[in-house]
């Protein structure tokens, strides 16, 4: 996979899925993208995908292996199976994986530079952006309830003993 983005003073990503179980690093920059395909909105269960494509070398799994799905007959997508989460679109033919930008511990950093499967857009897509906005804090206020306790991992790498009970209870 050729990527014209490639950066010399890039640092590496890391990621993985909410419950931790689950982490990879990534050694080359990603080529990032927003896919509207069909299969993509029902893998992340949103109205598109947005993934960070490399080369499969690229992705070390420092925690656990994600489980597998063959959703055609190229591909495949890779999810951690305590949690949930999708991490990654693998191309059976030509090696590629595709992470999830969501999965990232830093994912403001892959800012997309193409859009595909655009025939699958959702007409409303564009319109977000003009919609009312507020915060997690600002909704969760109006309706009445605490702020939420979350047991979600940490966007970054914890140690191996890490669980979401230690992060509740102020021990990460």
């Amino acid at each position: 996979m050729t990527n014209p983005s490639r950066d010399a003073g890039w640092h590496g990503w890391s990621g993985g899925c909410q419950c931790g179980a689950v982490r990879y690093k990534i050694s080359a920059k990603p080529y990032v993208t927003v896919c509207h395909c069909r299969m993509c909105q029902k893998a992340v269960g949103g109205p598109y995908a947005v993934l960070a494509a490399v080369d499969g070398p690229a992705v070390t799994w420092t925690r656990g292996t994600p489980s597998r799905f063959r959703s055609s007959d190229g591909a495949e997508r890779w999810f951690c199976s305590a949690c949930g989460t999708p991490l990654a679109f693998a191309d059976l033919e030509d090696g590629g994986i595709e992470l999830t930008v969501g999965s990232l511990d830093a994912p403001s950093e892959a800012t997309p530079v193409a859009a595909t499967g655009v025939e699958s857009q959702l007409p409303w897509v564009d319109g977000v952006r003009d919609l009312p906005r507020r915060s997690t804090e600002a909704t969760v206020a109006s309706a009445g309830r605490p702020p939420p306790i979350s047991y979600q991992h940490p966007d970054h790498d914890t140690p191996d003993g890490w669980s979401a009970g230690a992060a509740s209870s102020g021990r990460q």
